[in-house]
């Protein structure tokens, strides 16, 4: 490959990569992707959020099935076809990227399959998959490189018995007994998967609880029907030795330590930005403390023609965030007027089961801020959606300005919360009143009702609660 000067390169493929490429080659921009995989996709598609999520749907469909016994539509308990599975979630990856692939090509841009490092603030070298490497100049670039499991220094991922959660993901097998050492999402959406799939699951959290920092009345929600065997709150994984036929785990807590065996053990403690070995250091860049990449409202870092996206630039590492930063700084780029990154909402779901969703600001934000807000909540046990389809023991919270009425936060949680946290999102962001969701028309009979009636109860009364 010849050196020659690109108008556009970005340095990762996932969503804030592709949709980054993808927006400017419809803006016109000549644009050069580069990525370890064969097609576009990043670690969401290919590790994460999509295989993830379509695990996450076998199990929800196996709980529900086994729930309508309760209503008189009884199931015999469903045969695990693990190879089968597989096979099936290969193949929804395998659709997406190669269709993200097709996109690129029918966008003319030009993909590469390997891992680039700046050489200088206009150079990057590739280096292909086949090891060969050469160079590029550019006008202005994009980082849009992810991020990756965080490791323990006292736990070895041997990828065998000890497991990160791309190798969770690879369905090998369905241990009889495994721990998931870490209460977030990732440890809540995977453990959920493999305790439909027949695991006796157990989960150790260090805090007193699932989701730390999520307010406890919607995490509530889940705990009371978590499919898992042992939780250890307030509780640290000490030691993991494996043996040849089991694992020994070291858990201490509070006022108790214990041994504990397991066949495998899952660590899901979080993310940390990819920015090795990316050749940062020529180009005058430096993460922060805690390890991210510093850039202003249109996603610019220090150096004036290099821009970065996504998890390599705080939390929340969230696939949408990416996507929607790789748009802003692509219409920066191309000078368009009005770019820069100002969302007053970027939603959180959880997508176990049940689901829960929030956006803007959260009950634990604003009491840390002591910010007056009055606080509603419509329980699903008044829904009649949610007591027709077994869903009873859900809730959805407004957080509302006691003297503007304008909508500031909400969250849901119970079934499809996260199909439901956009409509709160956007009431967010266009300055909606209680009174104008409380006046919107909502269909009936169906779960979005609670968001109505939530608004409701702002002044004092709603129309399925006393």
């Amino acid at each position: 490959m010849a050196d020659k000067k690109k108008e556009l390169v970005i340095l990762g493929a996932g969503p804030g990569g592709y949709a980054a490429a993808f927006h400017a080659a419809d803006l016109g921009l000549e644009v050069t992707l580069i990525d370890p995989e064969v097609n576009p996709g990043g670690v969401c598609l290919y590790r994460g959020c999509i295989p993830s999520k379509a695990l996450l749907h076998l199990a929800k469909t196996k709980e529900e099935a086994l729930n309508a016994a309760e209503w008189g539509l009884k199931f015999e308990e469903p045969i695990i076809e693990l190879k089968k599975i597989k096979k099936w979630k290969d193949k929804v990856i395998q659709k997406l990227t190669n269709g993200l692939g097709e996109l690129s090509k029918s966008r003319k841009i030009e993909y590469f399959q390997g891992k680039a490092k700046f050489i200088d603030e206009n150079k990057i070298e590739i280096t292909t998959k086949d090891k060969e490497t050469s160079t590029l100049s550019f006008k202005n670039a994009i980082i849009a490189t992810g991020s990756s499991a965080v490791s323990l220094s006292n736990i070895k991922i041997d990828h065998k018995k000890v497991w990160d959660s791309t190798d969770a993901l690879q369905l090998k097998e369905i241990p009889k007994k495994l721990l998931v050492i870490g209460g977030g999402y990732i440890g809540l959406e995977l453990g959920s998967v493999y305790a439909a799939l027949g695991s006796k699951v157990s989960v150790a959290e260090m805090t007193s609880g699932f989701l730390p920092g999520t307010d406890k009345d919607l995490v509530n929600v889940f705990e009371e029907k978590h499919p898992f065997k042992e939780v250890f709150f307030d509780t640290k994984v000490e030691h993991v030795k494996v043996n040849k036929q089991s694992i020994s785990v070291s858990l201490k807590g509070k006022d108790k330590e214990q041994t504990k065996k397991f066949d495998a053990v899952l660590v899901a403690v979080g993310r940390t930005p990819n920015t090795k070995d990316l050749g940062l250091e020529n180009i005058n860049i430096s993460p922060n403390e805690k390890g991210f990449l510093e850039v202003n409202s249109q996603r610019k870092t220090t150096s004036e023609n290099i821009y970065a996206i996504g998890d390599i630039t705080g939390e929340p590492l969230l696939a949408h965030k990416a996507t929607h930063e790789g748009r802003v700084a692509v219409e920066a780029i191309a000078n368009k007027k009005g770019a820069g990154y100002d969302p007053k909402v970027i939603p959180g779901v959880v997508f176990t089961h049940p689901e829960i969703a929030w956006c803007g600001l959260t009950e634990t934000q604003a009491k840390g801020k002591n910010k007056k807000v009055k606080i509603v909540k419509f329980p699903w046990s008044a829904s009649g959606r949610a007591m027709a389809i077994g869903e009873n023991s859900g809730i959805t919270k407004l957080l509302i300005d006691p003297e503007s009425e304008v909508i500031l936060g909400g969250g849901v949680a119970g079934k499809d919360a996260g199909s439901l946290i956009p409509e709160i999102g956007l009431a967010i962001e266009m300055g909606t009143t209680a009174s104008d969701l409380s006046l919107t028309i909502h269909p009936h009979p169906t779960l979005s009702e609670t968001i109505m009636e939530s608004a409701e109860l702002f002044f004092g009364n709603a129309t399925h609660l006393k």
